[in-house]
């Protein structure tokens, strides 16, 4: 049965998770490590479980949330897999990063993209794919249907919801999508954000002030 850790990450508190089960075999979602003290939490998990990285996956690229993409490739071999419609933002990512005076290193680009529905699978575990952007054009959550969670990346944060005013980002869109993708997922889903504390889908469809 799968299980998920998270990590905070030193810059701008970006979580990246990593999801594993009972072979060993695990996913690393959105790693934004930034400082070694970031990237040590991460192998010394990864090392302590006996875990092997099989998949690196990205809900979107915003460089909080790709800051560790090349960091793994070089440990562990992967690439990452998101939409293909997140490929533009993972372009933009070296201008941003130079602007706000950040060292970035380059991401690898994929060899596999992610289609809107469907699956991803390691181990024995399965995610289910969630396409949702509005906080960016492609965004996907990953939905472990057995043990109930989600992986929202910028969606939905607790008593919240992503930022729509950068490029690529559209209100509206992230609104329905809340509406008709996630708030349609059981009441006691756990939804593990891209930053801030886990919430619950029940408790976001009562207390968030935008809907």
């Amino acid at each position: 049965m799968a299980n998920i850790k998270s990590f905070t990450n030193s810059l701008i508190g970006e979580n990246t998770y990593i999801v594993y089960d009972n072979t060993g075999e695990c996913a690393i979602i959105d790693p934004g490590m930034y400082t070694a003290f970031d990237q040590n939490a991460v192998v010394n998990f990864v090392n302590s479980n006996d875990l092997q990285p099989t998949l690196l996956l990205n809900t979107h690229c915003h460089y909080d949330h790709i800051f560790g993409n090349k960091f793994i490739f070089d440990n562990y071999g992967l690439k990452p897999q998101f939409h293909k419609g997140e490929l533009e933002v993972l372009m933009a990512a070296p201008a941003w990063t130079a602007q706000m005076g950040l060292q970035y290193d380059l991401s690898p680009l994929p060899e596999v993209y992610l289609p809107e529905t469907g699956t991803v699978s390691f181990g024995n575990t399965t995610l289910e794919l969630i396409f949702a952007p509005g906080h960016s054009p492609a965004h996907l959550c990953f939905y472990h249907r057995k043990k109930n969670f989600l992986v929202g990346g910028d969606v939905l944060f607790r008593n919240s919801i992503g930022r729509t005013d950068l490029p690529g980002g559209n209100h509206q869109q992230l609104i329905d999508n809340i509406k008709e993708k996630l708030f349609t997922l059981p009441e006691d889903c756990t939804v593990w954000p891209g930053h801030g504390p886990e919430t619950t889908i029940g408790y976001e469809k009562r207390m968030n002030p935008f809907f």
